[in-house]
């Protein structure tokens, strides 16, 4: 079936001397997976390895199968361009990061429009805006409300962090229930949209112990999670 879609292209795979797999977030489809032709080759093809950058928002016309197998595309277009995401030294770090937490997190091959949009406006913002030292810890804490894990807050600012049941909570349950300056600093970005992220004033130790807090709640709650690659990276870059 052909099908005319936007798409964020997630992560890419050399396949072969020329052939390039995409795997990318479809608006109409879910995460699909689809093997490039002698992109990597030629100069005149429908297809140019410059639009399958991590991240990147395309519209496509596709041919979906829907078999389980590597999909293809026939046309692609940039839907969305970016200003900074891709040249930005900090921020093409941030993209590779988030590629592979979206490449491991995004599995489900069925359509998700709050998701879609959501991850759309996110990288927009983040494309242009100035103060993003602690977007990847919003982002992430953001994204468990689509993967279906966001924490319990009932009990407003807490002294425990359950990773295990996912709620912040008072009083001392199991070995799960985390404490000290990381936690309370976590709970600074509840509620509150990307704009407000300048407000948040803390240091590169600071940032580091909430994102490794969010690193071991994602590990608990994804089957197979692992720390991405790129967080070393990440992690060298801000100060």
């Amino acid at each position: 079936m052909v099908v005319t879609t936007k798409a964020i292209v997630l992560s890419t795979l050399k396949y072969g001397e020329s052939d390039l797999i995409a795997h990318c977030f479809t608006e109409t489809d879910g995460r699909k997976s689809y093997l490039l032709k002698r992109v990597l080759k030629s100069k005149r093809g429908a297809l140019k390895p410059s639009q399958f950058i991590p991240l990147t928002q395309l519209e496509i016309v596709a041919n979906h199968k829907n078999k389980g197998t590597l999909e293809y595309i026939k046309e692609a277009k940039v839907y969305s361009p970016y200003q900074s995401l891709h040249t930005n030294v900090v921020k093409s770090s941030l993209v590779m990061f988030l590629s592979e937490i979206l490449k491991d997190t995004i599995q489900e091959e069925e359509k998700n429009s709050p998701l879609f949009q959501f991850l759309t406006a996110s990288f927009n913002w983040l494309d242009s805006g100035d103060s993003y030292a602690n977007f990847h810890i919003l982002f992430l804490l953001k994204l468990t409300q689509y993967l279906g894990f966001y924490p319990d807050t009932s009990e407003g600012v807490s002294t425990y962090f359950n990773i295990m049941d996912g709620r912040l909570q008072n009083t001392y349950a199991n070995q799960y229930c985390e404490e000290g300056a990381h936690v309370l600093i976590f709970q600074q970005f509840f509620g509150i949209k990307f704009e407000a992220l300048s407000q948040i004033n803390i240091t590169k130790i600071e940032r580091l112990e909430v994102l490794n807090l969010l690193m071991r709640y994602y590990q608990i709650h994804l089957q197979g999670f692992k720390k991405p690659k790129s967080l070393e990276i990440l992690n060298q870059l801000f100060q």
